[in-house]
């Protein structure tokens, strides 16, 4: 990657887009394309534990943000890719506000978004306690499905989708050359149906967690089940937590394992779709199998030692500032360091030089005016 050229063309830039090389006037506007249930997020962080029934405890911190596909819709624009969000807003402050957040703070296309009169927004308030979460949502169905909109968004590259979601759309998108990336929940029925995997004749990658994939595949371990999956899509991904994650990627012929980051985590929620956009760049740009696993490993790492969700996602000065730290310190003689730099080396030519915009963070309220502007 030429940064000097780059430097000269764009000295003051603070935007930073790593398919910058690789873009053609041929491609579709956006290179990502989001859908899903939209959250309002209130997240209290530092609880020693839930609360006991008629106890009231104080908190550390808190936060409020865009949650659900909002998760992955920010994180995917954080690392630059140019992303579109198909969602059913409310009418009320809360939508207010994280169409505002969304759309001026995160660049986000929403143009195939709607909003909806006399509908509120779903509303969730999350507590981080122990390097795990406890959940309370109140939501309602859309009155009007989104699947047109789907199909009338603007093209893009690739699409993430929720396979306990899809619909028509998913085919329509596949067969005008989207690479569709999907996920799926836990399964509550514990039924583990294969049949709920059909959708995956339509997409090109399949990035389930451990407990997910082995429940789908029968197997008892993430390598046995990342192996199976592999014959049902192009580009299979189990992620497997402090366990790391596995790979096979069909279309190279290259399977690859990392480890995770060792890392202080704050709160866990959005870690999984930092992991996913992360993947859906490395892919799109190209990037080696074992590459894509570690970029996507080191991003969600970041965003855990956020809290809140969308807004815990990183950009790409947060990795600049951390591919800097451990390089400083593996030069100082930092043995630790020095094979993390190793592992890591790619991020060299990866990071901008010159300096990028900053990233909001959830605060205690959710104000009208960023603190970007």
């Amino acid at each position: 990657m030429d940064h000097a050229h780059l430097e000269d063309r764009c000295p003051t830039c603070w935007m930073w887009d790593p398919l910058a090389a690789t873009r053609t006037p041929d491609d579709p506007p956006l290179d990502v394309l989001t859908t899903g249930q939209l959250f309002f997020d209130l997240i209290f962080t530092g609880l020693p534990r839930l609360p006991f029934p008629g106890e009231e405890l104080y908190s550390d911190g808190m936060g409020s943000c865009p949650g659900g596909i909002a998760n992955l819709a920010t994180a995917a624009a954080r690392l630059g890719l140019r992303t579109g969000l198909v969602a059913g807003f409310g009418d009320d402050a809360y939508a207010d506000w994280m169409w505002d957040v969304l759309s001026h703070d995160e660049n986000i296309d929403l143009s195939a978004s709607r909003r909806f009169g006399g509908f509120h927004s779903a509303i969730t308030v999350s507590m981080a306690f122990s390097g795990d979460r406890g959940m309370v949502t109140h939501a309602h169905d859309l009155p009007e499905p989104m699947d047109d909109a789907l199909v009338q968004a603007p093209a893009s590259r690739a699409a993430a989708v929720d396979l306990r979601a899809v619909g028509a759309w998913c085919r329509a998108l596949h067969d005008r050359g989207t690479l569709c990336f999907a996920d799926v929940g836990f399964d509550e029925t514990g039924r583990w149906d294969p049949a709920d995997l059909a959708p995956l004749q339509y997409c090109h990658a399949f990035t389930p967690n451990a407990v997910e994939a082995m429940g789908y595949t029968r197997t008892e371990r993430p390598t046995d089940a990342v192996r199976k999956l592999a014959d049902m899509v192009p580009l299979a991904v189990v992620t497997d937590g402090v366990g790391g994650s596995f790979a096979i990627d069909n279309t190279t012929g290259e399977e690859a394992y990392c480890p995770s980051v060792a890392v202080d985590a704050i709160d866990p929620t959005g870690a999984g779709d930092v992991f996913a956009a992360s993947i859906v760049l490395g892919t799109l740009a190209e990037w080696p199998l074992e590459t894509r696993l570690r970029f996507a490993s080191l991003s969600s790492s970041l965003a855990v030692r956020q809290f809140g969700g969308s807004l815990a996602a990183p950009g790409w000065g947060d990795i600049a500032d951390w591919w800097r730290d451990v390089s400083g310190r593996a030069q100082a003689g930092d043995l630790r360091a020095a094979y993390i730099a190793r592992d890591y080396g790619f991020l060299g030519d990866l990071i901008p030089r010159h300096a990028v915009h900053g990233v909001r963070r959830a605060e205690g309220t959710f104000a009208v005016a960023s603190h970007l502007d």
